[in-house]
């Protein structure tokens, strides 16, 4: 078997044991979770009185508290687990935005999003593409680091599909900053996700959710406990836990999800027109969860998911033939539509994470091995391509990645918390690129198609390790510094030592300042930085300037600095977690990067696939301000960023940047423009800014008899606003770059959502049932996320037209 053979069947065999693997152990759960003041939500309040004729209950005692059985042992168990992995990952010094997967549910268009559009409700992350990365943080391009429970999910391929599924996420939190040392290689933004922790009581939930492009997501979720030889015990006492005996087996904890999605515009459209030109998309999407104590001071989890998608290329109707290369012939054809064009993508994930979390004496300690296998298949129209775009390249794109990783945590002293760890991870990857094109005679073209083969196999190591010291130098002061150590070894060898430091400071209760600086060391995605024989294209229609370099790409290095100022603002209450209280939260804050060898990618071809480069330096510098407001089932939330990311002289793969003189760039090519100026990056927005607010009637579900009937004497106890949702979001954005060395933008834009949704019980089930309406792009507003034009910017591409949407879930 080949090694790219080999490849492929071990990712199927990862991702496909660990999907079979879970779903051998039955059911999940899928309770209801309570919104926390501090994240854009709808929490619970006390049920408001309804306008009808109810019948008085006579007072009775309050009942008592019923035993613990095992399941809910295990339940109080893995909680304390969770809290003590909390320990070894701190984000002081840090800004942090906390979204629930009860927000994420109550939001227009709920867990059906991607990921990566519900961070744009997060503070300075700004919309792009699909082929762009859906999103960029702080105007970098990527380099933002995913972790699940703690564990760094290694780098992978960026394709059009996100490959996580919302639906299994109890909490996304974004943060930025200064950050610790025990976070490297992917800085400008932490995404932590955990995973939830409400679905064990063996139960789910299914769902159904579509509409508008043909769109149609039905979804599955299952979980529970099993096997626990631990006894049912008596109530705890109030504030205390009831935790299983040392002298049982506390069982295990387990649950699965699955997506299904198809609809009719898998990526955005080229043109503003309702509907797109060969845009279907299928997507498949698995996560599974298993945890267990193999004694009462350890647990062993593994996390595994999987997602397959196919994705057609948008078509844009009118591109000439001879467009790009000069092809005016191609086998004897000289005609072509380019509305008939069939450009298509296939993307494959498999993940796994195995961690063993071990907590005693205050002691906290992670082990974690991780794999991560992806591949990515684009395939051309052969005949259109090459005579619109004088090359069809057929490309494949494969990682296999492995790794351990290691963290611990230790509280010498009430004043002095010692974290450290290491990171490891090795790499196989491989880029294949078979072009079909023409060669060039005399300055044209003739008409004698023929391949050139480009491919490059090639196994890159990561390796890192940190220390650093929390340091409570008061109650109201802390001290939070350390080191880290990177190093890569891939195309290019490098290391660096990195210091970090941050200070908090809190003056009043409810007042945090804080301040930090970060050294960082960013090493490029390895299959992003392939080298490219440019050689082979010589007098061919896929010929690119060969005499402006190709140095091979870099590691970034650069210098963070982050301050800001969080405020909390209790009204009528003593405290702000107080269930009953209404609150403020304000925040401001600002950074500056200074960064050598900036990394930054672009699609410089007719393959929607990235290619990267750095420019010898960039400067990135921003202030965010971000308001949330919670008064009982009311909660509001605003962002605005206002940041810029400039860049000059480009020191690797010059020869994707262009070498005809442009009168707007005064007489210079491209690439002479950019070695002589400072220019803004393709993916700038100079002000980005979202809100978003929440109102949920009662805090609870609708009873049956409040929406079928059934109420005292037979009488309809409606109307009743229970279990009623409303909800709405909006994103702004000033317009990302475009033109010749990206010196406009795209006009600005704003998008408005809305939803509406109500849960209910039906008669003789305690299980409730909700439904869900949505329209996204409320006022149809026509608007460009890229022109396409602009360094890296090959195609148009529009944000969605306005859309309606229907869904329907039940728990069981």
């Amino acid at each position: 078997m080949s090694v790219r053979n080999f490849q492929v069947h071990r990712g199927y065999f990862l991702g496909g044991c660990a999907m079979v693997a879970s779903l051998s152990f039955g059911a999940a759960a899928n309770a209801q979770t309570k919104l926390p003041e501090v994240v854009v939500s709808a929490p619970k309040e006390k049920p408001k009185p309804r306008r009808v004729q109810v019948r008085v209950a006579p007072a009775t005692a309050p009942a008592p508290a019923a035993p613990a059985t095992p399941a809910a042992q295990l339940n109080a168990k893995a909680d304390a687990f969770d809290q003590a992995r909390s320990n070894l990952f701190t984000t002081i010094g840090t800004t942090s935005d906390v979204i629930t997967h009860a927000t994420i549910n109550a939001l227009p268009g709920g867990d059906n999003q991607p990921v990566e559009r519900i961070l744009l409700q997060a503070p300075g992350v700004s919309q792009d593409s699909a082929a762009s990365g859906l999103l960029h943080v702080r105007n970098d391009h990527a380099n933002v680091q995913f972790r699940i429970n703690g564990v760094m999910l290694p780098d992978g391929l960026t394709g059009f599909g996100s490959i996580l599924d919302a639906s299994w996420i109890g909490s996304i939190a974004l943060v930025v900053g200064a950050l610790p040392a025990e976070y490297g290689l992917r800085t400008v933004g932490l995404v932590d996700i955990t995973t939830r922790a409400d679905i064990f009581n063996n139960s789910g939930q299914v769902s159904i959710y579509g509409g508008s492009q043909g769109t149609l997501t039905p979804t599955i979720q299952y979980g529970g406990t099993f096997g626990s030889t631990c006894p049912t015990i008596p109530a705890p006492a109030p504030g205390t836990r009831a935790l299983p005996s040392a002298d049982c087996f506390p069982g295990v904890q387990y649950f699965f999800t699955g997506r299904y999605l198809q609809t009719k515009e898998g990526l955005e459209n080229s043109i503003g027109s309702y509907s797109p030109i060969h845009d279907f998309s299928q997507q498949e999407k698995g996560f599974a969860y298993l945890s267990m104590f193999v004694d009462p001071n350890t647990r062993l989890s593994l996390i595994a998911g999987t997602s397959t998608s196919t994705f057609q290329i948008p078509n844009t109707p009118g591109q000439p033939v001879g467009f790009i290369g000069g092809v005016s012939s191609a086998f004897g054809v000289t005609t072509f539509n380019s509305a008939l064009l069939n450009e298509n993508q296939f993307e494959d994930t498999q993940y796994a994470v195995l961690a063993l979390q071990r907590s005693i004496n205050g002691f906290d300690g992670q082990l974690s091995y991780f794999t991560r296998f992806d591949r990515l298949h684009y395939s051309p129209d052969q005949l259109g391509d090459l005579l619109i775009n004088g090359v069809a390249s057929d490309i494949v794109r494969q990682s296999l990645t492995n790794g351990i990783q290691a963290d611990g945590s230790y509280q010498i002293n009430p004043a002095h918390t010692i974290r450290t760890g290491f990171f490891f991870s090795a790499e196989q990857a491989f880029v294949g690129n078979t072009s079909l094109l023409e060669p060039v005679v005399g300055g044209a073209a003739v008409d004698a198609p023929f391949n050139i083969t480009d491919n490059v196999s090639a196994t890159g190591y990561l390796a890192g390790l940190y220390a650093q010291d929390e340091w409570k130098v008061t109650d109201k002061f802390i001290i939070n510094g350390g080191l880290r150590f990177d190093q890569m070894w891939q195309f290019v060898n490098a290391n660096q030592l990195s210091p970090r430091i941050s200070f908090t400071y809190l003056p009043f209760e409810y007042t945090k300042f804080h301040a930090g600086y970060a050294r960082y060391f960013t090493p490029p995605v390895l299959v992003e930085a392939a080298p490219v024989n440019i050689g082979l294209f010589n007098n061919t229609t896929a010929a690119v300037p060969t005499d402006q370099g190709n140095n091979p790409i870099l590691p970034e290095r650069s210098h963070y600095f982050d301050a800001g100022i969080d405020q909390n603002i209790p009204f009528g209450c003593s405290k702000p977690t107080a269930k009953d209280c209404t609150d403020l939260d304000l925040g401001v804050d600002v950074y500056y990067k200074i960064a050598t060898d900036l990394i930054d990618n672009g699609l410089f071809g007719q393959a929607l696939v990235l290619s990267a480069f750095n420019y010898a330096q960039g400067v990135n510098q921003g202030i965010e301000f971000s308001g949330k407001f919670h008064s009982g089932n009311f909660q509001a939330y605003g962002n605005l960023a206002i940041a810029q990311q400039r860049a000059t002289d480009p020191v690797s793969n010059q020869f994707l940047f262009g070498n005809v003189p442009l009168a707007d760039l005064g007489g210079l090519t491209q690439f002479q423009y950019l070695q002589t100026h400072w220019i803004y990056t393709d993916h700038t927005q100079l002000v980005t800014a979202s809100a978003g607010a929440i109102y949920q009637f009662c805090g609870r579900p609708a009873y049956a008899n409040e929406t079928f009937g059934g109420g005292p004497e037979g009488v309809w106890t409606m109307p009743s606003w229970c279990g009623t949702r409303l909800s709405g979001d909006m994103i702004y954005g000033s317009g990302l770059r475009a033109g010749d060395a990206n010196i406009s933008t795209v006009p600005q834009y704003t998008q408005f959502n809305i939803g509406i949704a109500r849960e209910f019980l039906l008669p003789d089930d305690p299980k409730p049932m909700t439904v869900r309406f949505d329209i996204i792009n409320l006022f149809d507003t026509v608007y460009q996320i890229r022109s396409g034009t602009g360094i890296g910017v090959f195609a148009p591409q529009y944000g969605p037209r306005r859309g309606f949407f229907a869904g329907v879930s039940k728990k069981f």
